[in-house]
């Protein structure tokens, strides 16, 4: 194992570490944004209100030493409310520009669903090419710029499907569950206590375990995570198989195709070795394929979904030795 694998394995422990000061269990979703983090990509965080997104996104960045941002979507947001406008100045007799919230580090978009599809969209250069433009000039945004969205996956009034082409720039779709009976109790006993998460973080529990700047030397670890030529092609394999499938209208692109590989390789990381085995791929592949994929209506309405094909392709494609 190189030193630099070394050093990331425990900035990760330590990231873990920290973050569970604030976050009370979710252990597995804040793997999985520790996974999207490592792998300089983006996540779609679900669940009902009240689970502790938010306040997961914005302990990350302090764990992490990065800037953050939070912009809270509704219907009448407009895109330069995101990446900012460019104004008259008087004095200099210029235009100057205005900054939006989508130059920072780590984004956090509430309830990305509340706003239509021309405001959704102007994340979508932000988030491939990690820049934006404004009055035809294109600005450059943080190198590590990494959005984390969220949305409720039982409130339909009011809301706006995301397009696809913004759900394929999303490497992983994570279910935010309730926590269990014993993390709930800790919290109650600690809202009695007055000390709830959200004051915790304002105190500072949640100690830096990186300098700001420092998180893309860490990235460049994940080089070191050796994957076989073998388990390439067993991914690839993989994600085409979705394009067969019966019960499926659309499978996953190639941008699915080097999100499995990235997450393999960030899974394996975070589980302390420097190889991916197939049991990265397996455990990886429904959240990086499970929101690209669109369902047959005929086999929608049997129950049938994106999670499941996969579920059921993992049993059949062949998994190399």
């Amino acid at each position: 194992m190189t030193p630099r694998l070394e050093q990331l394995q425990s900035i990760l422990q330590a990231a873990r570490a920290e973050t569970a000061k604030v976050v009370i269990g979710q252990s597995q979703v804040i793997d999985q944004c520790l996974i999207t983090v490592l792998s300089q990509q983006h996540a779609l965080l679900e669940g009902v209100p009240g689970v502790a997104k938010t306040l997961l996104a914005r302990t990350l960045a302090q764990v992490l030493g990065c800037a953050f941002s939070r912009i809270q979507f509704t219907p009448d947001l407009m895109p330069a409310d995101i990446t900012g406008t460019n104004v008259f100045n008087l004095q200099k007799n210029e235009f100057t520009l205005v900054p939006g919230p989508v130059f920072t580090t780590f984004l956090l978009a509430d309830e990305i669903n509340r706003a239509p599809a021309k405001t959704q969209s102007a994340l979508l250069q932000a988030m491939q090419e990690r820049a934006v433009t404004i009055d035809r000039e294109t600005h450059t945004l943080d190198p590590g710029f990494t959005v984390f969205a969220t949305q409720n996956p039982i409130e339909f009034e009011g809301t706006y499907p995301l397009p696809e082409a913004q759900k394929d720039r999303f490497m992983l779709k994570i279910p935010v569950g309730f926590p269990e009976r014993d993390e709930e109790l800790q919290l109650a006993h600690r809202m009695l206590q007055g000390n709830a998460p959200e004051k915790s973080l304002l105190q500072g529990e949640a100690r830096p375990v990186l300098e700001p700047g420092q998180l893309h030397i860490a990235r460049q670890a994940l080089q070191d995570v050796a994957m076989r030529t073998e388990l390439v092609a067993y991914i690839v394999d993989l994600v085409r198989r979705t394009r067969t499938h019966e019960a499926l209208l659309v499978g996953g692109g190639p941008r699915a195709t080097q999100a499995l590989i990235a997450a393999s390789r960030a899974h394996a990381a975070l589980d302390m070795r420097d190889f991916v085995t197939p049991d990265d791929v397996k455990l990886m592949a429904i959240p990086v394929l499970e929101h690209r994929l669109i369902v047959r209506p005929e086999f929608e309405i049997e129950g049938q979904t994106g999670g499941e094909v996969v579920r059921k392709l993992i049993e059949t494609v062949a998994v190399p030795v």
